[in-house]
């Protein structure tokens, strides 16, 4: 741990930065010494509508907002989409129907919509069924031309792709592109595991796990890893330790767009709707048909909701790609997202991200950078603008809900329900950006982006220690302020 002595320097660097108050500054310097060594710290903190901070630590300095970014992507949405905007999803046709049947191409045209469900394919299937439609005369066409180039965005790491929190946002999304398997170790050492998946999920799952014996040497380093190849294969490597119980995974789909495609011909079958052409993808924009049956999404204000209190992905990245498409009227790529999110901010709210890295819309990326200064110039005009936007609602709450119901050093500080404010978390990285209020009854905005937190591998089971000692200190600090 740090010791004050070390911080002298550190207090001229934060006055001359900006006019901070100098308590202020001097409790920044003390609580610093609770982080681990090597952390890094830029801390910004303003009343809102003042002109100046009322702290400020490194508040220019560029970091890794993490998920913090959602606090961009959904203030461009609201702005650009509306609140009411909602995700569509369409059963079409040029064809016509005549004695039960469609005498033509039957397009199942995605929109990117996040919450889209199986139930709602077969809602659609069951009502395309009740319209007359016995068989189709023709291809059945998934149509993923919202989105273009790739769903993964750049600085995703390598191996998170297969994780479920990371799903690739595709234009196709059925039940958030995630399944799971059931991992059962062999009766014989030596001897494959063996892999269980319901016959509901279309993939294929191979296994190449090797059992140990209990008591293996080998189990101290024994791992799993996943293998992902085309058309939603997928195959398990690694070893397993002997287990009484199976081993419970869950994997995310590569190929959004074979994934809903399977399952749409599947309802199909199922419906007993006889399919006579084929099943193929259309990445191309072509002219809208009759549409037969379609479904939607809650409105994007229910979805932001649930993107910010629950830190969700694949609802931020899928948002982002579609303010690009709707904004420039393209097919939806991270370049269009992150070129309409700085055109939104900056024109419609004053938010300058020129010296900015903006890649995706839920943090995932490590190419994101941004600096406390900036995301506070969003954190002023949301507040400015609570009465329309109603943003500040959607987030977390300190002691409540979302991923601030245990943060334990807001806790400790004694500021439950006084503390909205999105979470920010990769490894290394604990950020907050959002909204206290004082116990004077101030609302202030503030911004934490602390990286490079790192612990020995001893300590890992106790890592936010440190953090919570180190927050609970700060908070309580800015809440008693005036």
């Amino acid at each position: 741990m740090r010791f004050l002595s070390t911080f002298s320097g550190l207090a001229c660097a934060v006055v001359l930065q900006s006019s901070v108050l100098p308590a202020h500054a001097a409790s920044i310097n003390d609580h610093i010494q609770y982080l681990p060594d090597g952390a890094n710290l830029a801390f910004l903190a303003q009343k809102i509508g003042a002109s100046s901070p009322a702290v400020a630590y490194n508040s220019e300095q560029m970091a890794l907002p993490a998920s913090t970014q959602k606090v961009l992507t959904a203030l461009a949405a609201l702005l650009q989409l509306g609140p009411d905007y909602r995700f569509v999803t369409t059963l079409e046709s040029h064809g016509a129907v005549n004695a039960g049947k469609l005498n033509g191409n039957l397009v199942v045209r995605f929109s990117g919509d996040p919450t889209l469900k199986r139930q709602q394919i077969r809602n659609m299937v069951a009502e395309l069924k009740k319209r007359g439609v016995q068989s189709i005369a023709g291809d059945v066409i998934i149509d993923t031309s919202v989105f273009a180039s790739h769903d993964k965005a750049p600085g995703w790491p390598w191996n998170d792709m297969t994780q479920c929190f990371s799903a690739p946002p595709g234009a196709a999304i059925v039940d958030r592109n995630c399944f799971s398997v059931s991992l059962y170790s062999a009766p014989k050492a030596g001897d494959n595991a063996f892999i269980r998946v319901a016959s509901y999920y279309p993939v294929q799952m191979f296994s190449e796990v090797r059992t140990l014996a209990k008591g293996s040497s080998d189990a101290q380093y024994c791992e799993l890893d996943v293998v992902p190849g085309e058309l939603n294969r997928f195959t398990l490597t690694g070893c397993l330790m002997q287990r009484a119980e199976p081993l419970p995974l869950a994997f995310a789909i590569q190929d959004g767009a074979s994934y809903a495609g399977a399952i749409v011909k599947d309802e199909m079958l199922q419906a007993d709707i006889r399919i006579t052409g084929s099943l193929r993808r259309q990445t191309l924009s072509s002219p809208a048909g009759t549409v037969l049956v379609q479904t939607q999404s809650a409105p994007l204000h229910d979805l932001l909701t649930i993107m910010l209190k629950k830190s969700d992905n694949m609802i931020a990245d899928t948002v982002f790609r579609t303010i690009g498409h709707e904004r420039f009227s393209v097919p939806g790529t991270w370049r269009a997202g992150a070129d309409a999110v700085r055109q939104v901010l900056r024109h419609k709210a004053g938010v300058n991200l020129d010296n900015s890295i903006v890649v995706d819309g839920s943090g995932l990326s490590r190419h994101n950078l941004i600096s406390p200064a900036t995301m506070m110039q969003a954190l002023q005009y949301i507040a400015q603008h609570d009465n329309e936007l109603k943003f500040i609602d959607m987030l977390p709450l300190a002691g409540y809900n979302g991923t601030l119901q245990y943060r334990a050093g807001l806790h400790e500080a004694g500021v439950d329900g006084k503390v909205s404010a999105k979470t920010g978390a990769l490894q290394g990285v604990y950020n907050l950006a959002g909204f206290i209020t004082t116990a004077s009854g101030q609302r202030m905005a503030f911004v934490q982006f602390l990286s490079g937190y790192a612990v020995p591998p001893e300590d890992q089971r106790a890592r936010r220690v440190p953090l919570a000692r180190f927050e609970s200190r700060l908070y309580k600090d800015l809440y008693q302020s005036n």
